[in-house]
């Protein structure tokens, strides 16, 4: 810090909704937070206390250390993820970055390591952004477009230069099929260091929209007629050096333990669908089609499934990996990483079987068809989801009863108000005719 000139230090951390958190302090007081910690108000933040349980300590992780590129030298401005705990000394019970932890326990208690690439979709439009008003896309390319002149190119350039320096490592990025969507996919990692990059990348892509006088949406489906913006996420374990989700000699050269681990997945789906999916604009995107899976089945090069088999170098045995679409850009990385490892090590400890995979386009099929298949439907609302999710032993284990609880009451709010609205499309269509 000395020899960077660092003025200011932000302690990071997320809240349940997955929302950053931010406290700066000064250089001086930097060596006091190491080795004690940062106390704070905890009824202040959302699903973290209750009033009369409020006290918390944030205690910062030195090896999460990195400049804030765009804040600038001489002066500089540095942030660190903090773990949040009780005054005791004792983990919060409340802080997502210990649910994947303590998920990440497990699966190494089980002999595995845990890594996640995720592939994030986001839309830029342009300034300013009207609240309740359709907003503006910044241009109208399509998929893969080369365009010389746009602002999504300077956008992506300048992203993925702040992005990697600060250690983040950027594999591709694209425009996406929607008009102004981007999408930036991040090298692969283990899950803990992913959730703080995702936390990361979403700061510096807002940043860097608003240097250029544009914003960035990570919300699921912005725009009524056009794709939503998911974070398809590939994962997969590893014991020690070897992939454990690679078999030479089995089909799609996905091994036993990689077929129970997506046998988990599918089987749990339902329940974790209100972390993966956690809005009810989420809702809209896995209902609109595109590439945003609505049916419980996993597939090969099927881009309509809820889990894909991504083909990969035959000779390459460490990318073998399953690829897991639902997910959105604006979850809780943390707390969705977390069920995704524990639903999929269900599936390995008690050996489930997974079945048939659907190759044919899902949506293309007729219920009876895909009820023929036993391919059932993700829940289709926020509500539903919410419905699926509190009567699971698997999310609550995870997420512990003080996260269960609070995201459970949360939702429940959620969708309560979104219900009591009356919509433009119910004005446009009923109004005129009733």
């Amino acid at each position: 810090m000395e020899e960077r000139d660092v003025r200011f230090v932000r302690l990071w951390f997320t809240d349940v909704l997955g929302f950053l958190k931010s406290v700066a302090i000064a250089p001086a007081e930097l060596e006091g937070a190491l080795s004690e910690g940062i106390g704070f108000d905890g009824s202040a933040i959302q699903g973290f206390a209750r009033v009369y349980e409020s006290d918390m300590v944030a205690h910062p992780d030195p090896s999460t250390f990195q400049l804030l590129p765009w804040r600038g030298n001489p002066g500089g401005t540095a942030r660190m993820f903090c773990d949040i705990g009780l005054p005791d000394g004792s983990p919060s019970f409340a802080d997502p970055r210990h649910v994947l932890k303590r998920a990440m326990r497990k699966a190494a208690d089980m002999g595995f390591t845990y890594y996640v690439h995720p592939e994030i979709e986001f839309y830029l439009f342009k300034q300013p952004i009207v609240p309740g008003e359709v907003p503006i896309p910044v241009d109208h390319s399509g998929y893969f477009d080369h365009t010389t002149a746009t602002a999504g190119t300077d956008f992506r350039r300048s992203a993925i230069t702040m992005l990697e320096q600060m250690g983040i490592s950027v594999e591709f990025s694209h425009h996406e099929g929607g008009p102004g969507q981007q999408e930036i996919d991040l090298r692969y990692a283990d899950a803990l260091s992913m959730a703080d990059n995702i936390m990361t990348f979403r700061v510096v892509v807002k940043e860097v929209a608003v240097m250029q006088n544009l914003f960035a949406s990570f919300m699921p489906k912005p725009l009524a007629d056009q794709p939503g913006s998911g974070m398809h996420s590939h994962v997969s374990l590893f014991e020690g050096d070897t992939n454990a989700f690679y078999d030479a000699s089995g089909e799609y050269n996905l091994s036993k333990i990689g077929r129970q681990f997506v046998a988990g997945l599918l089987h749990h789906a339902s329940e974790i669908s209100a972390v993966l999916n956690p809005w009810v604009n989420s809702y809209k995107r896995l209902a609109g089609g595109g590439e945003a899976p609505n049916y419980i089945c996993w597939g090969q090069n099927n881009r309509s499934a809820m889990v894909r088999v991504p083909m990969f170098k035959p000779n390459k045995s460490s990318s073998a990996r399953i690829e897991l679409r639902t997910v959105d850009s604006a979850v809780n990385p943390y707390l969705a990483y977390a069920l995704i490892l524990n639903a999929g090590l269900s599936g390995i400890e008690n050996e489930m079987i997974l079945p048939d995979p659907a190759e044919d386009d899902v949506w293309s099929l007729t219920d009876r068809q895909r009820e023929a298949l036993g391919i059932k439907p993700l829940p289709n609302s926020l509500d539903a989801a919410v419905r699926a999710m509190e009567t699971s032993q698997l999310v609550a284990d995870t997420l512990g009863e003080h996260v269960f609880d609070f995201v459970l009451r949360n939702k429940r709010a959620e969708y309560a108000e979104y219900m009591r609205q009356v919509t433009p499309l119910e004005l446009s269509k009923l109004l005129p005719s009733l």
